[in-house]
């Protein structure tokens, strides 16, 4: 998802892909080339097909950059010859019963403001190999009923599609779907959140089987919905004792359910997507959870690295609380994020500490380290999350600079690239492009022949 509190998961086995309805892919190859949700075609940062370049700077192996207007830290998708992307822009229409924000008294610790401006919640469909915009549809217009804080915006959830409808979810400013093509489908007003500091919102929506899942964790009455994908409808909605939080929940098929799991402050629950009972459920996190979870052979890590640190690896077969059981295969308390989400790659399980450029690596299997916290070079801070793809690890910071380091058992730097712009949102990969979302532009990279 994907920038500030919110940046806001690899198995060829069919069943592990949470995002695609699997009987509208013509073949795991087809679903292996899209980018289709923020954390790729596996959830895990991913892609076992996508050739990205090494090298690349403003001058170098561009294949095209195009401004993006308004704010936005959602990672783009990208479905077939489509890259699509959200954005908010504010307009120049004021509301004059709502005092300018610099008139407005300190409200809390980030004095953070209301706004008076309305503001047009956007979304754009650009051609994948020209960056030609092919289409965008404003899917409203509104002043926020809240600010948000300096580094996060109001479009800060990405977008996914299952190759036949676009799912944008803009928060308290609503639910829309789109076919391919940019005609509105339908239209959901979950009503409004209210984030705790008014920090914003940013939680992204996950599809899979039909079922559209959406959750909400805030200091009011949180929620997780699941919508029926074709027409919006609510198939069931649960009432959650969480307060704020911004993981997208991670969706899995294990032993004959499907399972929503949901990483937040008070519980880690496994949700059935069926019904909305609660399978399992564990304590362990820290607070401000955003963090996606990874799977991988039955196992899920669910991490937090908010006033503390900490990482959960959790059998998922077992039922009711299993929190301090020996469903808990192992777990650490040490290095984890805050903001971005952990890379699963073949067994290695990559995440930085807090917002920092200190990565550790461990075998998931075990929790055994195989690089432990160790200082990336030219990095600060990193809200993107990282992202893998021919034995490469992608790891881009806030000021603009991509390392890309070899998938071994050390620190091995294979290069290091940098734009012009500074960079919130994670990487997308797709073929052998590479898709990174600046402050003011959008990049697509591409080694040139």
């Amino acid at each position: 998802m994907k920038n500030c509190f919110l940046l806001m998961v690899f198995c060829a086995v069919l069943v592990s892909l949470v995002s695609v309805d699997a009987g509208d892919a013509q073949s795991i190859d087809e679903i292996e080339s899209q980018w289709h949700h923020w954390r790729g075609p596996n959830v895990t940062g991913v892609s076992a097909t996508a050739q990205p370049p090494l090298e690349w700077s403003e001058s170098k192996n561009i294949q095209w950059k195009v401004p993006v207007d308004g704010e936005g830290g959602s990672t783009p998708i990208v479905w077939g010859d489509k890259v699509f992307l959200l954005t908010a822009i504010k307009t120049d229409k004021l509301d004059a019963s709502i005092p300018n924000p610099e008139d407005q008294p300190k409200r809390n610790f980030f004095d953070i403001k209301t706004p008076n401006a309305v503001h047009q919640f956007v979304v754009i469909c650009f051609d994948r190999h020209s960056g030609k915009e092919l289409w965008r549809q404003v899917a409203d217009e509104q002043i926020p009923h809240e600010g948000h804080h300096g580094d996060n915006d109001f479009a800060s959830a990405s977008p996914t599609t299952d190759g036949k409808r676009l799912y944008c979810w803009f928060g308290s400013a609503g639910l829309y779907c789109f076919d391919l093509d940019g005609k509105l489908v339908w239209e959901r007003d979950l009503g409004k959140a209210f984030v705790g500091s008014s920090l914003g919102e940013g939680c992204s929506p996950v599809i899979h089987d039909g079922k559209l899942v959406v959750v909400r964790d805030h200091s009011k009455q949180s929620t997780i919905s699941v919508l029926d994908a074709e027409t919006g409808k609510t198939i069931w909605e649960k009432n959650r004792d969480e307060p704020n939080a911004w993981a997208t929940p991670r969706v899995i098929e294990h032993e004959g359910k499907t399972q929503v799991i949901t990483a937040a402050s008070n519980e880690i629950r496994s949700y059935d997507l069926a019904n909305g009972d609660v399978i399992w459920r564990c304590r362990g996190l820290t607070g401000n959870v955003i963090p996606c979870p990874v799977t991988q052979d039955g196992v899920v890590y669910c991490m937090s690295g908010y006033e503390g640190f900490s990482l959960l690896a959790l059998e998922m077969s077992k039922t009711g609380d299993i929190t301090d059981t020996d469903a808990v295969v192992w777990k650490k308390q040490q290095g984890t994020p805050y903001i971005p989400s952990p890379l699963l790659y073949e067994g290695m399980l990559y995440f930085s500490q807090s917002n920092r450029n200190i990565l550790t690596c461990l075998d998931a299997a075990t929790g055994n380290e195989i690089v432990s916290r160790t200082r990336l070079p030219e990095l600060s801070n990193i809200y993107a999350s990282p992202v893998g793809a021919q034995d490469r690890i992608y790891l881009t910071g806030r000021n603009g600079k991509t390392v890309v380091l070899n998938r071994t058992d050390k620190i091995d730097v294979l290069a290091v690239n940098q734009l012009n712009e500074r960079i919130d949102s994670s990487p997308a990969l797709a073929g052998k492009q590479l898709f990174l979302r600046g402050e003011k532009s959008l990049y697509c990279i591409s080694e040139k022949q």
